[in-house]
């Protein structure tokens, strides 16, 4: 049963290694943010662009919605989501991205 699983395994590991692919998605913590950020995070009606802000910024205005310290209509509930890890893996993601 095991070795049905061994070609889709091959394929994927082939397709992860192929420059720009894994590199060209979204961490998968960084796709909730999407909808409200607008595409890439470069803003959308009502949500401020997150696209290319400072790495250490970002993790600090999470931490500080996720620890209701700073005033949000829907962050701070969102961002208890949130590992610490995957707030890190956010803030670097939309820290290259270009605004």
């Amino acid at each position: 049963m095991r070795l049905k699983a061994l070609p889709g395994l091959m394929l994927a590991l082939g397709v992860a290694g192929l420059p720009g692919v894994a590199a060209a998605q979204a961490p998968l913590a960084a796709e909730g943010c999407l909808g409200c950020h607008g595409p890439d995070g470069r803003g959308a009606a009502g949500a401020a662009p997150i696209a290319g802000r400072d790495r250490a910024e970002m993790v600090a205005i999470m931490l500080a919605f996720r620890a209701n310290e700073r005033p949000g209509t829907i962050m701070g509930r969102i961002a208890r989501g949130y590992t610490e890890a995957e707030i890190a893996a956010v803030a670097e993601h939309f820290s290259k991205v270009a605004p």
